[in-house]
C-alpha cells in the first residue's frame, strides 16, 4: 500500500467535494487512450508542476525515469490529461505531503490527499486576489 496524492488542472474539477470525488473516481479509471507514464500528456501547468516535482521525488516510470531502485523517494507518478497521482512510499510521507502541496500552490494546480479520510482538497482562488488565493475543502 502507498501514500496517496493528486494534483489536478482546477479549471475543469468540480467545485463541491461529493461532484470533486465522483470526478476523482472517473479519473482513476485511467481510461484515457495514452500512456500514464508519460508526463507529456499532462496540460502545461501540470507539466510544470511535474518537472519541479522529480527533482525531490524521482519518477518510477516514463522518460525521466529514476535508475535507482533502491530510493525510496522514487514515485510512482501517473500521468493523465488532467490529473498526476503520485504514489509514494509511506516513509517519505512527511516530506511528500508538504513538497507536493508547496509546488502545487506555487504552479497553480489543484492538490488532493487521497490517502486520507475527508482529505483536504485545494483550489486556487477563481478571483486570483492575493488576499485570498486559494480555497479548499476538508
Amino acid at each position: 500500500m502507498s501514500y496517496d496524492l493528486m494534483v489536478f488542472e482546477a479549471a475543469v474539477a468540480p467545485k463541491s467535494r461529493e461532484d470533486f470525488m465522483v470526478w476523482f473516481g472517473e479519473q482513476t479509471e485511467w481510461s484515457e487512450d495514452h500512456s500514464y507514464q508519460d508526463h507529456a500528456v499532462a496540460s502545461a501547468p501540470l507539466q510544470a508542476w511535474f518537472k519541479e516535482m522529480v527533482d525531490f521525488f524521482p519518477a518510477m516510470n516514463g522518460p525521466l525515469a529514476s535508475d535507482d531502485v533502491d530510493d525510496p523517494k522514487v514515485t510512482d507518478h501517473c500521468d493523465g490529461k488532467d490529473v498526476i497521482y503520485s504514489a509514494f512510499a509511506w516513509s517519505v510521507a512527511g516530506e511528500a505531503y508538504p513538497k507536493m502541496r508547496e509546488l502545487a500552490i506555487k504552479h497553480s494546480v489543484g492538490f488532493f490527499d487521497v490517502s486520507a479520510n475527508e482529505g483536504e482538497i485545494l483550489f486556487p482562488s477563481q478571483t486570483g486576489s492575493p488576499n485570498k488565493p486559494w480555497w479548499k475543502f476538508w
